[in-house]
């Protein structure tokens, strides 16, 4: 433990081992507070899953915009990144429960892009409204399945006695 500075730290150790490497990795970790706190194991554990929130931050820097608060006031701000958590949120839903295995993999650019920013024409016939999709960007087949698994996830009425 280090506590020459105006707050302490600890300095531990870790080594990672990767499958695909034949070598090892050696690095020393630094963290704030005491080692009664943290325990080493839980250290490497954070430092090693903390590239997956790091992959999902920039998803949601390029896909959602969500570091544009070019508002002057900071109320104005607070609400439109807000807002931009929930539609980042709203589409991460999109993409872990109503999308195919197919397209599963898809990051929210590709989804912004070929699923919300598609040009459609509504087409109006008696009591029926058809949208008509370019099969540029998804295939009808496709665009059946999302349609299918949100509908899939709506709950049922209630049994009427």
């Amino acid at each position: 433990m280090i506590s020459s500075w105006s707050s302490s730290f600890a300095c531990r150790p870790a080594t990672a081992r990767k499958a695909a490497n034949l070598g090892s990795s050696h690095a020393i970790r630094q963290t704030a507070g005491s080692a009664q706190l943290r325990p080493a194991e839980r250290v490497v554990n954070f430092y090693n899953h903390r590239g997956t929130a790091e992959r999902w931050i920039k998803e949601g820097k390029n896909a959602i915009t969500w570091t544009r608060l070019s508002c002057s006031r900071f109320a104005a701000n607070a609400v439109r990144l807000q807002l931009h958590a929930l539609a980042y949120n709203l589409a991460n839903f999109l993409r872990t429960l109503a999308l195919p295995e197919t397209v599963k993999h898809w990051s929210l650019t590709t989804l912004r892009d070929r699923l919300v920013k598609i040009g459609a024409k509504i087409v109006h016939h008696g009591r029926s409204i058809t949208f008509q999709l370019a099969e540029v960007m998804v295939s009808r087949d496709l665009f059946r399945e999302i349609l299918a698994a949100i509908a899939a996830l709506r709950p049922r009425p209630p049994a009427r006695c």
